[in-house]
């Protein structure tokens, strides 16, 4: 199940002269940079396969500490984060319901579909 969200993401080789002194600086002639990825969100006939836990968002909370707790494996917060397409804990407010896709298994079975 070792799925990261860097699978199958297209590498670019950023050259621009716009970093040339950066460039410089580090002794290199380019920098690969991992292209923004284009995500499709589940229709609502395959979230419906998906079993889901509501959690209230309380202070302190992370989605990787969700991801610890209900995946026991913190490095799926963004399988949380994806879901609920709320890219960053900044975009969660207290009090928030925050949906947790169950099992993981499926869930990233969806994500790899929407690929």
């Amino acid at each position: 199940m070792a799925s990261s969200r860097y699978d199958r993401r297209e590498i670019a080789r950023n050259g621009t002269s716009t970093y040339k002194k950066l460039f410089q600086e580090r002794g290199v002639r380019f920098i690969r940079q991992y292209r923004t990825p284009t995500m499709s969100y589940p229709t609502e006939k395959e979230l419906g396969q998906l079993k889901e836990v509501d959690y209230l968002w309380r202070m302190s909370d992370r989605f990787y500490k969700l991801a610890d707790a209900y995946y026991g494996d913190p490095k799926y917060w963004w399988i949380i984060a994806w879901y609920n397409q709320t890219p960053t804990e900044n975009h969660v407010q207290l009090g928030d319901a925050v949906k947790i896709p169950m099992p993981l298994s499926d869930a990233l079975r969806l994500f790899q579909k929407g690929r």
